[in-house]
């Protein structure tokens, strides 16, 4: 394969990569505006975002950058949120920002729909940058291609997404693609380390890619100890970043408590000893130390960091649900985006196609790249690969790591193409187009949709919820004009009663919220004398609906009988009295009679 790596040597030939990255950028804002822009005014998109708009709000309005207490929902213990302020800080920074010049409902819908887009710009960027890296500009210009005729990538990047989904997408793949470039330059290397720390400060979804990025500077060190200045420049940053995020992002009064779906002590010091012992080990490594002697210094760096990892909180090793109630799992295991791909593909083998066609080709196509001698020798091909393969895996078993797969995809695909413009000689620039465009995420998902509906398949079936508007802001009017109580409702629609109107509400779809998932769930599971006792024991004092709700985990008579399936059935005990509203509306409210 013809390739040309070695990336712009001055700052004059950045302007016209620049200018593409911005005409690619302008593509996809476009085709998303169009897409998005009334939803934007209909609803607050899913669960998260609205949650996250709740925080943005109260974040506003001077609750403490510690303090991420909701009082509101699941009362009255309320619940704390373990999300990232720093999210909120440039949200609201947005806000503030249009509030300015337009009326504040309308600078609220300007940030929801102006953060997600600028967050698009680093993430092509970096897969940009990323097959720069691998297989030269030729490469770059086809993922700007795959990208602008990328719309599945999307799906966390949407107007209205305002949760950390997508910036943590974004800082994960700026992290790799500084790392795969780290060998070429320092501030590449240090800008690595600075991002792995931000990054986890955001969160911890991204780790799997973080992981490979943080591989790839030492593993330079370990091959030629001409990589100490790059590994010294990479630990330093990440220490002083995984530092300074533990120290913005979790209380002082939290400092010593251990969690494992956040940072935390456990998380930080592990990585601030991990980084300040690289360090130390490329500066003595740089004087001129064998291979093995790196690799044992690096691997006692190691030992030391996964002990005091291990010593501080061994169940984090279980993952980030480790510490959550045992009572939830039946609930998480129906949650949609922690499904296998295989559940997936055989309930709606329409939008698992759809999920894992682009991905999977990336991932085929490593095999038939491997077989260049100077790729398969490649870090950076090979850093980017072992990240696309580790988290369209870890997407088999939970389908929310495909939106990573799907962007890592990219810079492989990408070499792909250039590949092909070279073997097939494509010379005008019509024709270097093409490999890209039929290799596209849009192409292969269209391609996997239609081979599913051939072969018998259904095509994605609409969420019910969706199309009765059960999300839609205007049909929270009512509910809001209400005086203030609490509601009982399915748990997805906790942190729109939280947004859209003055009331409490007893759920919401959170990890950490078990108490108020399993109450809302026996509320609506249990038969309608007990559902009364366990409603009246959280102060409820309205339930809500919107269609049949399925309380999981029963079936049968037992549905039948809940007070989900006497309401379904139309009848409804005399202890719910229902609010007037025209036929019409999603939602059925009920107020709590007390005295029945």
């Amino acid at each position: 394969m013809t390739r040309r790596d070695e990336g712009p040597g001055r700052l004059a030939d950045l302007a016209g990569p620049a200018l593409l990255l911005g005409l690619a950028w302008a593509a996809v804002v476009a085709q998303l505006l169009y897409a998005d822009w009334a939803a934007t005014g209909r609803t607050l998109g899913d669960t998260d975002d609205a949650m996250r708009l709740v925080q943005v709000r109260a974040f506003l309005a001077g609750q403490g950058w510690f303090d991420l207490h909701e009082s509101r929902l699941s009362p009255p213990a309320g619940y704390d949120s373990h999300w990232s302020r720093l999210i909120d800080a440039g949200l609201a920074g947005l806000h503030l920002a249009f509030a300015t010049v337009v009326s504040a409902p309308l600078a609220e819908r300007l940030m929801r729909t102006v953060w997600p887009l600028l967050w698009l710009l680093p993430a092509i960027a970096a897969v940009a940058a990323m097959a720069w890296r691998i297989a030269g500009r030729e490469a770059a210009l086809a993922a700007l291609v795959l990208v602008i005729a990328g719309l599945p990538l999307y799906s966390q990047f949407h107007l209205g997404r305002i949760d950390h989904h997508n910036v943590q997408i974004a800082l994960s793949l700026a992290a790799l693609a500084a790392a795969v470039w780290s060998d070429r330059s320092r501030a590449a290397a240090a800008l690595a380390g600075g991002l792995i720390g931000l990054a986890l400060a955001v969160g911890l979804e991204s780790l799997p890619v973080l992981v490979v990025a943080a591989a790839v500077p030492v593993a330079g060190f370990l091959r030629d100890r001409d990589g100490a200045a790059a590994q010294r420049c990479f630990a330093l940053a990440l220490a002083a970043a995984t530092a300074a995020a533990f120290l913005t992002g979790v209380a002082p009064a939290r400092w010593g408590v251990a969690v494992c779906d956040a940072i935390a002590i456990n998380w930080a010091a592990p990585v601030v000893v991990a980084g300040l012992g690289l360090a130390v080990v490329a500066g003595w490594g740089a004087g001129g130390s064998s291979a093995g002697r790196r690799l044992a210094a690096v691997a006692a760096v190691a030992a030391v960091a996964a002990a005091l990892f291990l010593g501080i909180e061994p169940r984090c090793l279980r993952g980030p649900f480790a510490m959550m109630d045992p009572a939830l799992r039946p609930w998480m295991a129906q949650v949609a985006e922690m499904q296998p791909i295989l559940s997936t593909l055989r309930t709606t083998p329409a939008v698992g196609a759809t999920l894992i066609a682009f991905p999977l080709a990336a991932v085929l196509a490593i095999v038939p790249l491997a077989f260049d001698r100077t790729l398969r020798r490649d870090p950076g091909f090979v850093a980017v690969a072992v990240a696309a393969v580790a988290v369209t895996a870890i997407g088999m078993v939970a389908i929310k790591s495909l939106n990573y797969a799907y962007w890592l995809a990219i810079p492989l695909m990408a070499t792909a193409c250039a590949g092909l413009v070279t073997g097939l000689r494509l010379t005008s620039p019509a024709a270097r187009v093409v490999p890209a465009v039929l290799l596209s995420p849009l192409a292969l998902s269209a391609l996997a949709l239609v081979a599913v509906q051939v072969f018998g398949g259904a095509p994605p079936a609409e969420d019910r919820r969706l199309g009765r508007g059960c999300f839609d802001n205007a049909s929270y009017a009512r509910l809001a004009a209400l005086p203030p109580g609490v509601v009982v409702t399915g748990i997805d629609h906790g942190a729109f009663v939280l947004a859209l109107t003055p009331h409490a509400v007893l759920g919401a779809p959170y990890h950490r919220l078990a108490d108020g998932i399993l109450a809302s769930h026996r509320a609506f599971a249990l038969p309608p004398n007990a559902a009364r006792d366990e409603i009246l024991a959280h102060r409820g004092d309205y339930v809500v609906t919107c269609g049949p709700v399925r309380p999981w985990g029963i079936d049968g008579t037992a549905l039948e009988t809940s007070l989900a399936g006497r309401l379904a059935a139309g009848d409804v005990p005399a202890w719910l009295r229902p609010v007037a509203g025209s036929a019409d509306e999603p939602l059925t409210i009920y107020a709590v009679d007390r005295t029945r």
